[in-house]
């Protein structure tokens, strides 16, 4: 059984967008099949849980599963976003992570996808940061001992890495460069010995990047591109994967998660230069690139050799995800203007 397939038709609409972002497919769903009670997701309100949630739910109905819950828990201050989810079948609950009686008080789950996380102003912010990426998932993961649990991290806790050793891999010790890194390593510790004491299983998904057309180190190399601002190339190489893809893997991860906690390095399969990627969406924009900075020896990378075993190439290769990216770009698209910060090399983000 494959994942989903795109077709050749543009993604011209956020509604179209948000339908290839949460496409289903028929190994997602047997995989979400095998789990027993309801699939609940924590922190779905974010850039990335609307559209898993609503790949799990369209996945099981694909397989017939249309009884499985799947259940969408945040805080949901955007417009909109829980309205999308019910209509497509999630069910959804408001509430607060960083109250701890909420937590105790959230329904028994047979899986979990723990997805809540503070990046974007953590410099200047560090205790915050500290507290919603480590405070609240100790109170998680205290909540649902024994229960199988994919937990969203971030290739931000490896070291840089050469850019010809391929990034680091799964087995690379940790080495997170500032606060929001090393806050991120430590949900990964609260998880990991909630595998140890408790018995619970536990994948840790490190995540680098996920991009879509509004979000992404694609979209903000494009957007610079496009408004002849000059693209910051000091971080010279990155890994990209298409948010549909990111999903689909992190929703058949769940059958890898174990004791003691089981690691998945989730990013794009090639080692992609910065430059390249300006080059490409110039050409589509009609915009030469300008570019600033001194190309650095090393960069953030992770090798998704063992992801790309499991689950196959992505469906969309790089060269098509910047193609949609520019092509959204230069239509006036919309973004959703959070940027990456993918060029920092000191972790303030």
């Amino acid at each position: 059984m494959e994942y989903g397939q795109l077709t050749s038709t543009d993604i011209r609409t956020e509604a179209d967008l948000e339908l290839a972002l949460s496409m289903p497919s028929e190994r997602v769903g047997a995989d979400l099949a095998e789990t027993r009670g309801p699939i609940v997701i924590l922190g779905a309100g974010g850039k990335i849980g609307p559209s898993l949630a609503t790949m799990a739910r369209r996945s099981l109905d694909l397989v017939g599963d249309h009884d499985h819950e799947v259940l969408a828990v945040a805080r949901f201050t955007q417009d909109g976003v829980r309205d999308s989810l019910e209509a497509s079948g999630v069910k959804t609950l408001s509430a607060d992570l960083s109250d701890e009686a909420a937590v105790r008080n959230l329904p028994d789950a047979g899986a979990i996808f723990y997805l809540a996380a503070m990046k974007f102003g953590t410099a200047g912010a560090e205790a915050r940061t500290w507290w919603f990426n480590t405070a609240i998932p100790a109170m998680v993961a205290n909540r649902y001992r024994g229960v199988p649990s994919v937990v969203y991290s971030t290739g931000n806790v490896y070291p840089r890495s050469m850019l010809t050793s391929g990034g680091a891999t799964e087995t690379t010790p940790p080495e997170p460069i500032g606060e929001y890194a090393q806050s991120c390593l430590g949900r990964e510790r609260i998880f990991s010995y909630a595998a140890q004491s408790f018995e619970t299983p536990v994948l840790l998904f490190r995540l680098n990047y996920a991009c879509e057309l509004r979000y992404g180190v694609v979209a903000d190399v494009a957007a610079r591109v496009a408004a002849g601002k000059p693209v910051d190339v000091t971080m010279p190489m990155v890994n990209v994967l298409w948010q549909g893809d990111a999903n689909a893997w992190a929703l058949s991860s769940l059958a890898m998660a174990s004791t003691p906690a089981a690691v998945l390095n989730a990013a794009g399969p090639e080692t992609v230069s910065v430059r390249h990627i300006a080059e490409l969406v110039g050409e589509v924009v009609g915009v030469a690139p300008i570019f600033t900075g001194v190309e650095a020896h090393d960069a953030l990378l992770s090798n998704a050799g063992l992801a790309i075993e499991r689950f196959g190439y992505p469906s969309m290769a790089c060269r098509e995800l910047v193609g949609r990216v520019a092509t959204w770009v230069a239509g006036g698209g919309r973004t959703l203007g959070k940027a990456t910060k993918f060029e920092q090399r000191e972790g303030r983000y």
